[in-house]
């Protein structure tokens, strides 16, 4: 059974894969598709190859990644209302981001490289270790205050975010704003390049502790009785997925619901196995986004929504049904 749902979840994501590349305002000709690989460089090869392909393959890894940081969360925090940017992750990198942006000279780029990137994910590793800082205690890392410091420190960066848009030009506003809409805007996969080195750690790192996750679930006093070292497990899982989240955002900006909806809709299909949890979020959560994208830039073609807009509006309404149905019980 645990088998099949994980076939069934692969399969929806590589047809996600296969079919968004070719929906778009523009219809493309596969035949020119193909000449542009033998270097033709035709209009419809470089919209499929340079443009979908690379916006969808970017919307999976982006989209799994968030679903798999909230599994993870929801399960280590014990909370089923975590998501990714709980902990302040994305309020560091959007102070990040900004000041990037509000600095015009700071805009450069190395290689795949961006200065809003690497600020970006600089604002949420140095977010992730003031947390971690004040939540480690000598008997290992509070639960409780580690909420507490994330929703502080995104208090800390709202305000710093502020000051800036008081100093800021409209210009820098403007592009700011747009950032925080959440948007899987690339062409060609030299951007994308820039997402491994940070993303595929912090992923790793949550698929590793997956079963330790199932113990953790049945609370701290059970899994230390089956061997499981909670404050470890709590200090990777914690540090992995804010390294997760620090990647995506840096490249996406802030898109919510995915980590949040995604993982309840696996618990509800599939069960409470972290391991099928871990692996069903990552390949929904991914085929979400990237479905998610492709209505924002095809539903008031050629104009482009942002896709945080499109994520709200639908994980909205499902969030408040999934509230009603658990008050239901």
């Amino acid at each position: 059974m645990k088998t099949r749902a994980v076939i069934l979840y692969g399969l929806l994501f590589l047809s996600v894969f296969l079919v968004l590349p070719w929906i778009g305002p523009e219809s493309i000709d596969p035949g020119k598709i193909i000449q542009f690989l033998s270097g033709n460089n035709t209009p419809d090869g470089s919209i499929f190859w340079l443009q979908r392909l690379p916006r969808v393959i970017l919307g999976l890894l982006a989209g799994g990644a968030l679903a798999v940081v909230g599994a993870a969360f929801q399960v280590l925090f014990r909370n089923p209302l975590v998501e990714p940017f709980t902990l302040g992750v994305s309020g560091g990198a959007a102070l990040g981001a900004f000041i990037a942006i509000s600095i015009p000279k700071l805009l450069l780029t190395w290689g795949p490289f961006s200065t809003l990137q690497v600020l970006a994910v600089l604002g949420a590793s140095l977010s992730l270790t003031l947390i971690y800082r004040l939540a480690h205690r000598q008997g290992g890392v509070s639960i409780y205050t580690l909420l507490l410091a994330g929703v502080t420190i995104s208090i800390m960066c709202g305000g710093g975010i502020l000051l800036l848009t008081y100093l800021s030009s409209p210009n820098a506003l403007v592009v700011f704003q747009r950032w925080m809409m959440g948007g899987i805007d690339v062409v060609g996969f030299h951007e994308l390049s820039a997402l491994f080195p940070i993303l595929l750690p912090g992923i790793g790192i949550l698929f590793l502790h997956a079963n330790d996750l199932n113990h953790i679930a049945l609370g701290e006093e059970m899994a230390l009785g089956h061997g499981v070292d909670v404050k470890i497990v709590q200090r990777d899982v914690f540090i992995g997925g804010g390294l997760a989240t620090a990647a995506v955002v840096s490249l996406v900006g802030p898109i919510g619901f995915v980590g949040l909806i995604v993982p309840h809709a696996v618990r509800r299909l599939s069960g409470y196995d972290q391991r099928l949890v871990l692996i069903g979020s990552f390949f929904l959560g991914g085929a979400s986004l990237a479905v998610c994208d492709a209505l924002a830039r095809t539903v008031l073609a050629p104009t482009e929504l942002p896709v945080g807009i499109i994520t709200a509006l639908i994980g909205g309404p499902l969030f408040i049904y999934l509230l009603i149905s658990r008050i239901g019980k």
